[in-house]
């Protein structure tokens, strides 16, 4: 009876270590430090595909390779060609924004394509270097799945996880038949906001670390 409680007793041991040792999935105060901004270079071409009824031509403007720590997310299900080409916006922080995710009381959210913030005490937001250190180190992301695999990781990705997203940021420009014209284009800096300064990726890695 004693070597059985004592292996019960391990065993809970080692389950309560590795739970500790796990990565919390979906919570919305994790930090990572050590997050780089992203990476990015001038390239050209581009790709096209069918989707409602459009001819979607993307063109690359950057080649896109970021690992940032994931502060909120949206699913869009609509039957808009936006939301059929990019079913999930993914708001992602980087440096000193991801570091201090778990001190600093951010309140991140999304909606109709856009990522807001807030805090209830602006004090707090020194180690970040203020209102503009949040916007540098932070971005709404839609993400466009090259592939039907990489759509299904991107629909995985919940708020707390470290994502690692390579593609490109690109202009998207899309007609009917019956001249009906859509265009989305991307922001290429890290610095603007507002309309127009959400990062357009077309996605063609995806790894959930």
């Amino acid at each position: 009876m004693k070597k059985y409680l004592i292996g019960i007793i391990i065993l809970l041991a080692i389950g309560f270590f590795a739970w500790k040792s796990m990565a919390p999935a979906g919570d919305p105060n994790r930090s990572a430090a050590g997050l780089p901004d992203p990476k990015q270079f001038a390239a050209q071409g581009g790709t096209e595909f069918e989707e409602a009824e459009y001819t979607v031509s993307v063109k690359y403007k950057m080649s896109y390779d970021m690992t940032a720590l994931a502060v909120s997310t949206k699913k869009y299900s609509g039957y808009s060609l936006q939301d059929r080409i990019a079913p999930k916006d993914v708001a992602f922080a980087w440096g000193a924004v991801a570091e201090y995710n778990d001190r600093i009381d951010f309140h991140f959210s999304q909606s109709g394509r856009w990522y807001y913030w807030r805090v209830d005490d602006a004090s707090v937001l020194a180690p970040v270097g203020g209102e503009s250190g949040v916007n540098r180190h932070s971005a709404n992301n839609h993400l466009i799945p090259s592939t039907d695999a990489i759509k299904a990781e991107i629909m995985k990705i919940k708020t707390g996880d470290i994502v690692h997203v390579t593609g490109y940021l690109v202009d998207i420009n899309a007609q009917k038949s019956d001249g009906t014209y859509f265009t989305w284009n991307s922001s290429t800096s890290r610095d603007d906001t507002g309309d127009g300064a959400c990062e357009v990726i077309y996605v063609t890695g995806i790894e959930i670390k």
